[in-house]
Parts: structure tokens; C-alpha cells; sequence
């Protein structure tokens, strides 16, 4: 396929936009002819994941999983767009770890406030309500990222803008790792 597989791991708060950024993404790399996939809370939570809940254990559980899965499309030579709040550092650098070097974490750091005001679910509404437990930026934490590759403040630029840092970004990492 003419390029390396690589993991691009999208992490945020609900709302920040990870999952626009990274199916805009996804389609412009597919347009190049870069052989993509695209794992997101939608398509994870309703199979492979479908057995777990939102408790720390199963949070965990649920990215170990997907780092797996990442991995293994990765070596498959798919450049892999995973967006998913994973709030821990230490899940992230599992992540990593399993990516073995194809890896980067870009992280959408679009504010808490920011967030909410997009809240097209109701969720951090109900989260606020008590209606919603562990529910990451209001009742459960969230560990902003230390060492990532690329911040995407998508509440300062367009999602066009979004997505065309993050393409270049992926463009050079691709042709350097060949």
C-alpha cells in the first residue's frame, strides 16, 4: 500500500470533537489512496465493548481492548484513527506501548466550558444532574496528556483547519517512517 501502518490516537473530553476530527481526517488519507480505519465509542461500544460499563475497571478494559485492535490493524499496515476519551495517562501509554513505535497521540483540547456548550447528547447535563455517575470532566477526572505529538485546540480553529494540521502532521510522520 506505499506507506507504514501507524496509530493515531484521538483523546479529549466528550465533545472536544475527536470523532469529527478524526472521520475528516480519515476521509482526506483515504482520498490520498492511505488505507485507513476508524475506531470511535460508536462502533466499539456496540460489539467488541458492548459488555462493559463506565467504571474505572471497565475503562481500562476498554482500552486495552482497543489497543489491541489498534495494534493489530496497524501491523496490518492500516493507518488507524482511534478517538476515544481515555482519560488515564497510564492507559494512553499502554497505547503506545502496543503501537511499539507507529504511534501518536494528538490531543483535541478544546476546554471543559467549550464542551458543554456543544453537549449536542444532554450528557454533562445529566452528568451535573447526578443522572449520569463517573462521567469524565464532572464527576470522574480526566489526566491531560504530558507527551503527545499534536494539540488540536479545535475551539480556537475550523474543523477544516482541524483536520489539515493533523493530515500534514501524519503526512511527514508517514514518509519519515518508510
Amino acid at each position: 500500500n506505499g506507506h507504514k501502518g501507524h496509530v493515531l490516537w484521538f483523546t479529549g473530553l466528550s465533545g472536544s470533537g475527536k470523532s469529527t476530527v478524526a472521520s475528516a481526517v480519515e476521509r482526506e488519507l483515504h482520498q490520498q489512496g492511505i488505507r485507513t480505519f476508524i475506531l470511535d465509542g460508536d462502533n466499539v461500544r456496540t460489539g467488541l465493548n458492548s459488555d462493559l460499563d463506565f467504571s474505572a475497571a471497565s475503562r481500562e478494559e476498554n482500552i486495552r481492548r482497543i489497543a489491541h485492535v489498534s495494534a493489530l490493524m496497524k501491523d496490518a499496515g492500516l493507518v488507524v484513527l482511534s478517538a476515544f476519551v481515555s482519560p488515564y495517562q497510564k492507559d494512553r501509554d499502554f497505547v503506545r506501548e502496543c503501537a511499539q513505535g507507529n504511534f501518536s497521540e494528538i490531543f483535541i483540547s478544546t476546554p471543559l466550558e467549550v464542551c458543554e456548550q456543544r453537549d449536542v447528547k444532554g450528557l454533562y447535563a445529566k452528568a451535573r444532574a447526578g443522572e449520569i455517575s463517573n462521567f469524565t470532566g464532572i464527576s470522574a477526572p480526566f489526566e491531560e496528556p504530558t507527551n503527545h505529538e499534536l494539540d488540536v485546540p479545535t475551539h480556537e480553529m475550523s474543523i477544516e483547519e482541524a483536520t489539515a494540521m493533523v493530515v500534514d502532521y501524519i503526512n511527514t510522520k508517514i514518509a519519515l517512517d518508510q
